[in-house]
């Protein structure tokens, strides 16, 4: 069964599935792009890693402490019966290591990045070190000549900075042109709408490259068997659907639970 939304399937933002989806986009955006950039350029997966104690829902694969129950003996013995206080068991906040996966576009022969493509994360959005680490890669990238595209699937938590945007948009994808900075071209899109195409900036005597994104998220959404892993019958997962929304995926999914 293919996604019942025409465009992002909301289910894909939860916590749950967003990190294995983000990977899986991620590998998928570039096998779409290498065969139109060969022979002369080529695309490396890069990592980004951080340590990050800010978000609780890092800390739920990390097990419990191991709590010794083997007797102790009292280095003195008392004398007298005293009451015994008995310690709370608690949690610790422990840095997690978080690796992110982004693109990077680079020439044959000279491996100089030409464009980087960065799918934002749940961590790279909210407030914490996730967020900051990108922004300052963020801000690295726009000081050099290289071109940056930035897809932005998550409708939760404050998007990334720009300078006279509304917030309006559940989803947007900007590309920054090296020549035309500080400019840059913004897509912005809805839950109801289609993900659209976009243009990948190369080097200046090169064609841009059309970006099917939409193509790209259902091929994702198909080799993902998410068809089989989200549960259609249930709510749609946080973040919480706008009141505008909520009316019309609960008529779209319709059909599915028998209503």
């Amino acid at each position: 069964m293919p996604s019942p939304f025409s465009g992002m399937n909301p289910d894909l933002e939860s916590a749950a599935l967003w990190h294995e989806f983000h990977n899986r986009l991620i590998v998928a955006i570039s096998d779409a792009l290498i065969p139109y950039l060969q022979p002369r350029y080529y695309v490396a997966v890069e990592t980004r890693t951080y340590l990050d104690e800010d978000n609780p829902e890092l800390l739920v694969a990390i097990p419990d402490a191991i709590v010794l129950t083997a007797s102790r003996t009292p280095i003195v013995q008392p004398t007298a019966i005293a009451t015994q206080t008995r310690p709370t068991q608690i949690r610790l906040p422990m840095p997690v290591e978080v690796k992110q996966r982004y693109l990077e576009v680079r020439e044959v022969g000279t491996h100089q990045v030409i464009t980087v493509i960065e799918v934002l994360s749940l961590q790279n959005k909210r407030k914490g070190e996730g967020r900051i680490a990108y922004e300052k890669k963020r801000q690295r990238v726009l000081a050099t000549s290289s071109h940056l595209g930035e897809i932005d699937l998550l409708q939760e938590n404050t998007p990334m900075p720009m300078i006279g945007v509304e917030e309006t948009s559940d989803y947007r994808i900007m590309v920054s042109r090296a020549a035309t900075r500080s400019m840059a071209d913004l897509y912005e899109f809805q839950l109801r709408e289609p993900n659209p195409s976009f243009w990948l900036p190369l080097k200046p005597d090169d064609p841009e490259l059309a970006v099917d994104l939409q193509a790209i998220l259902v091929g994702v959404y198909d080799r993902g068997s998410y068809q089989l892993r989200i549960d259609y019958h249930q709510p749609v997962s946080p973040p919480k659907l706008s009141e505008a929304d909520q009316p019309w995926v609960d008529e779209l999914l319709a059909p599915i639970r028998g209503a």
